[in-house]
């Protein structure tokens, strides 16, 4: 009887189990088919910051107190971070200091000026911290007058730089500079040219000709006073390109440059000329736009110039930022750079923030730059000043007037960037969700850095992941989020 009733009970047991693992498939089965998602458990950072900016303005690279969970639905997009693949390390993100912008920035007042210079250019939380700037080797299309540092009558020549001077960048381009460097000691700073002297060139006119083959040593040495002269202010240049668009003669100032003859210029002149003088700048050609990676290309197939050149730069006002990389895979040993790109006046901040920040923030760090530049940090409300035949439309990352400042798009737009990934940072490995294009780095104190785009046509949530930690987040479309572990 007792064995009887023992075994009742372990087959109602055994029954209970089966019932409930029946109400458990049942239940589960429930939860697929109601639509509901699976869920994956991962930890959460202990403190991720979010910046935001909004295509219409209503949050403008602004820190984010909400917007962040554990990511926990694994059917949402996912960027997926890897720390282990690297590629190149960043030297910055900036602006083109133009003579029109520090000419600006030097007439504000004293107080106005020094509270800018400290948001643009210190690393403080507080601040944007551009640590990166190209300015120009005498006068661009963005100064109030065209000038070299040797001009002279017509007729005279002046081949060993006798006459050598940079007067013109002491009324405001060197002060300012200064000024920056009291900021920030360790900024780099590239020089790149519009125009050579004009007794130089081909014809006496500022705008287009050629260099005469007789001055290439003459302009060698006009680089290598430049150099010097800066040093003697103590202003380290890092960087200088051989030419600004060199195959754009139309500005005023330009020069037309051929490949052929950058290649000739820096193998028998220019880079003797540094080797010489023990010039440690670096040498940069091209300078121009995506759609001629062959330019470049074609110089460090010379292995005679190829070795005084550290890599190439670019500008996207023609072709796609795609082609960079065929400079990168036909000569991974040289560095390639991205230097300027301007916004039309009166701009359109929603459509310049997703476009600039997908092909240049993005863009270009994924194609291996190691800067990414915009042009012209400051301008008046009238865009000025410029040269006769210079720019007119150009829109400053600021409009200066007087004391007022506006942060127009490329503010914001480098701001994204230059916050965060400092000189020294790392790009590393992000996939690509489809509307979701972003970048990532590891920076020298080992944050990641991860800047993404909302590029489809609707709000986008999705996770990051790095590792085991992973979060969730959204953006609206055309919004710009960096997230920082």
């Amino acid at each position: 009887m007792v064995l009887s009733i023992f075994t009742t009970q372990i087959n109602v047991i055994q029954l209970m189990k089966n019932q409930f693992l029946y109400i458990a498939i049942f239940t589960f089965v429930v939860f697929l088919s109601s639509g509901l998602k699976c869920t994956e458990n991962h930890k959460k950072p202990a403190e991720v910051l979010f910046y935001l900016t909004k295509p219409d303005k209503t949050v403008l690279f602004a820190k984010q107190e909400t917007g962040i969970s554990v990511a926990t639905d694994k059917s949402l997009p996912t960027i997926t971070v890897n720390t282990d693949t690297t590629f190149q390390e960043m030297d910055g993100f900036g602006f083109t200091l133009t003579g029109g912008s520090a000419f600006h920035i030097n007439n504000m007042s004293a107080t106005k000026r020094l509270e800018l210079l400290t948001e643009l250019f210190s690393f403080d939380e507080k601040n944007i911290g551009i640590s990166y700037l190209r300015i120009s080797l005498g006068a661009s299309d963005l100064d109030a007058e065209v000038f070299s540092y040797n001009d002279l009558p017509d007729g005279e020549t002046d081949i060993n730089m006798e006459r050598f001077s940079l007067d013109s960048d002491r009324k405001f381009l060197i002060p300012i500079l200064k000024e920056i460097l009291d900021i920030n000691p360790e900024i780099k700073i590239m020089a790149s040219p519009w125009s050579p002297p004009t007794w130089m060139k081909i014809i006496n006119s500022s705008k287009g000709g050629s260099l005469k083959p007789e001055f290439y040593d003459a302009y060698a040495k006009y680089f290598v006073k430049y150099v010097q002269e800066m040093q003697k202010e103590g202003i380290t240049i890092d960087a200088i390109t051989v030419q600004n668009e060199p195959l754009h003669p139309g500005n005023n100032p330009s020069l037309l440059m051929l490949a052929k003859e950058q290649a000739t210029f820096i193998k028998t002149s220019l880079g003797p000329a540094f080797k010489d003088a023990g010039i440690k700048t670096k040498i940069i050609i091209y300078d121009h736009n995506a759609d001629r990676p062959d330019y470049p290309i074609s110089i460090l197939n010379d292995p005679e110039a190829a070795k005084y050149i550290n890599g190439s730069a670019f500008h996207l006002y023609g072709g796609v930022i795609e082609n960079v990389s065929q400079v990168h895979k036909a000569h991974p040993d040289k560095n390639l750079y991205f230097t300027e790109q301007w916004i039309g006046s009166p701009g359109n901040f929603g459509g310049d923030l997703q476009w600039h920040v997908k092909n240049l923030i993005i863009g270009a760090s994924r194609r291996w730059c190691k800067t990414v530049l915009e042009w012209n940090l400051a301008a008046d409300p009238q865009q000025k000043p410029h040269t006769p035949g210079g720019c007119d439309r150009c829109l400053g990352a600021l409009t200066i007037d007087g004391d007022l400042i506006t942060r127009n798009p490329a503010y914001y737009i480098v701001a994204h960037a230059s916050k965060f990934v400092r000189p020294g940072s790392v790009h590393i490995d992000s996939n690509i969700p489809d509307g979701l294009p972003n970048v990532a780095f590891k920076t020298p104190d080992g944050k990641i850095v991860v800047i993404v785009l909302n590029d489809s046509d609707s709000e986008k949530t999705f996770n990051i992941k790095i590792g085991n930690e992973a979060i969730s987040t959204s953006l609206s479309q055309g919004s710009v989020g960096t997230y920082v572990w």
